[in-house]
């Protein structure tokens, strides 16, 4: 019996998520979730440094795309695309310019890519990501170079495709983060010595971000008998307001438009009595990416947003993805984070049962 004692978590999952709830697909039918009021929440940053590269998005030429040098808690988010006529690689080395020996702990990642398919590695990468389960160790010597992740250093980037990592380590020393778009047979260390900074292109989506984690609270009890549908918007800079940095490469003040790389924690207290439907309501044109979930404090998932096809957010008031219907008053949070290649702002639907 071991073996249904350990897939029980599992099946009531499936049952939670799968199971069909008819009352509240029906309310949403026909509504125009922008008509829904806001519930109120409390926003606030926290974590280490967001390291941001995804400008130029299409590389046209070799060289780097950002760099800056950092320590303790990081996280590196990358989006890139080969623009040139010529197969290439997409890099990231680590480099260590001080007398001490680097230890670098990389306790989440994910990685899509390169496809020609953006929305498939945008998807690919923030599933990986979501689902953890890959840390790894690294050291780099001083006065030494290490490359984040080899798997990079071998994959061939054919013309207009993407190559998208999302990264979470600590570094006990500072070391030099370098993201590089570079011939195929060029000695990494040897180009990363020569190469130039690439310029911006006019989105300029690339700096260093102080908060790289966002928690979001509810300021009160949603109560499953007596409140209304309510929404929760992510990300459209007017509610959820875009993160501002420095462009470590010239110093200049940037905004990350649509907080790529930012990952939401979101906790919204409800009663004991009744059931609330969680929706995803894509606002800003297509999407496709996934959320995690942690229910009742152990059981912990991720979905893919949306679960039935690649991407959809094409019609803003029909293209709604369930997340699942929950009982009131117990531990449920969301982990979000703008995928890369799609569009914001999203919106989080409360529905009561």
């Amino acid at each position: 019996m071991n073996w249904l004692r350990k897939i029980m978590p599992v099946l009531l999952l499936a049952s939670i998520i799968s199971s069909t709830v008819f009352a509240s697909e029906y309310k949403l039918q026909g509504k125009d979730v922008l008509d829904l009021p806001e519930w109120p929440v409390t926003s606030s940053s926290y974590g280490g440094k967001l390291l941001l590269s995804d400008s130029p998005e299409m590389v046209p030429d070799i060289g780097i795309t950002y760099q800056d040098t950092v320590s303790g808690n990081v996280r590196l988010f990358f989006h890139h695309v080969n623009d040139t006529k010529e197969p290439k690689k997409i890099v990231v080395l680590l480099e260590n310019k001080g007398n001490e020996t680097a230890h670098v702990t990389v306790s989440r990642f994910g990685l899509g890519g390169p496809n020609l398919d953006y929305l498939l590695v945008g998807k690919d990468a923030q599933m990986q990501y979501l689902k953890g389960n890959n840390l790894y160790l690294l050291e780099v010597y001083q006065q030494s170079s290490r490359i984040l992740d080899t798997s990079l250093s071998e994959k061939i980037v054919q013309p207009n495709e993407l190559v998208h990592g999302i990264y979470d380590f600590i570094s006990d020393k500072p070391v030099n983060v370098k993201v590089m778009m570079m011939p195929v047979n060029e000695d990494i260390e040897k180009f990363a010595a020569e190469a130039k900074v690439l310029p911006a292109d006019q989105h300029r989506l690339r700096g260093t971000f102080e908060g790289k984690d966002r928690m979001i609270v509810g300021q009160k009890v949603f109560n499953g008998q007596k409140d209304n549908m309510s929404v929760v918007t992510l990300a459209d800079n007017v509610i959820d307001r875009y993160v501002t940095g420095i462009d470590a490469t010239d110093g200049s003040e940037v905004i990350n438009y649509g907080n790529y790389g930012i990952v939401y924690k979101m906790f919204l207290p409800t009663t004991y009595n009744g059931k609330i439907g969680y929706y995803l309501n894509p606002r800003g044109g297509v999407y496709a990416g996934g959320i995690g979930l942690k229910y009742r404090h152990q059981n912990e998932f991720a979905l893919e947003t949306p679960s039935n096809s690649l991407f959809f957010g094409e019609n803003k008031i029909t293209d709604i993805e369930r997340l699942g219907v929950f009982d009131g008053g117990q531990s449920l949070w969301f982990t979000f984070s703008p995928p890369g290649a799609s569009n914001l702002p999203v919106k989080l639907v409360l529905v009561p049962q």
